[in-house]
């Protein structure tokens, strides 16, 4: 599909096309088989949609720097081309931040939103410009290292998990302007104020050894959204889905179950 803009994206969908979409939204450095783990699980209940933001994956990689409205208004368009008026919405890390930045902007298009090992400003602007600068002179060898250091638990990366080499993998692959692009929207992207216009249920999610958006974070981000329920996965790191898959998905598919009431976990 296309934007409004004229880029292109790569967007994939499972499941029954009468079940009640499910829109999955990946984070800084993956593509949408970041949810792989989880689709077969997420299909009985649900059509699972899930895209390349751009800049990632086979999705086009337009000039940046890239904005946290832009990348919204992307996942909004992916709904628009499948004709589906309003979807529950799932995103991890920069990913999350979209799904934020969906369910406060556009209410109506929202039903629940499960925001995953994200908060609602993640880092430091400088932070963030100094790793764009470092992948736009030096590629993307120069960060993979310091970012599988924070994607993973230091005990999933003792035991040399397969996913470990499949996203260090994917970083080394991924074009550097891309990346950076998405790192001058990460340096920028504050929703600390805008976070209670959320309206639609709300799980917020986060690994108990993630690095880039500790539990202080996620607490912090659930005490923004009114009423957000609240669930810990224990040992996992940034990339709570890969380190906990199955629990992962119970979680949300839990969370996504029709007429439950949610408490935190």
């Amino acid at each position: 599909m296309t934007t409004d803009d004229g880029v292109t994206l790569r967007v994939r969908t499972d499941g029954a096309a009468a079940s009640p979409p499910l829109l999955l939204v990946n984070s800084l450095g993956t593509d949408l088989t970041l949810w792989d783990p989880q689709v077969a699980d997420w299909t009985t209940s649900h059509r699972v949609v899930r895209y390349d933001q751009r800049g990632h994956g086979a999705s086009e990689v337009p000039d940046g720097p890239y904005t946290l409205e832009r990348l919204g208004m992307d996942a909004l368009t992916v709904l628009d081309d499948l004709g589906i008026a309003r979807a529950d919405v799932c995103g991890l890390s920069l990913g999350g931040l979209v799904a934020l930045w969906v369910a406060a902007h556009a209410p109506e298009r929202v039903g629940r939103v499960v925001l995953a090992d994200t908060a609602a400003r993640i880092g430091s602007e400088d932070a963030w410009r100094t790793r764009a600068a470092t992948v736009r002179e030096q590629g993307m060898a120069a960060v993979v290292d310091l970012v599988l250091e924070r994607f993973f638990s230091a005990a999933y990366r003792a035991r040399d998990e397969p996913g470990l080499a499949l996203v260090g993998d994917g970083l080394r692959r991924a074009d550097p302007e891309g990346y950076a692009a998405s790192c001058d929207a990460l340096a920028v992207a504050d929703l600390r104020g805008r976070a209670r216009d959320v309206a639609a249920r709300c799980l917020v999610m986060v690994g108990t050894e993630d690095a880039a958006t500790p539990p202080a974070d996620a607490r912090a981000l659930r005490d923004l959204v009114p009423g957000a329920a609240y669930a810990e996965l224990e040992g996992a790191g940034h990339l709570a889905n890969l380190e906990r898959p199955d629990e992962f998905a119970r979680l949300v598919a839990d969370f996504l179950a029709p007429d439950q009431e949610h408490h935190d976990a």
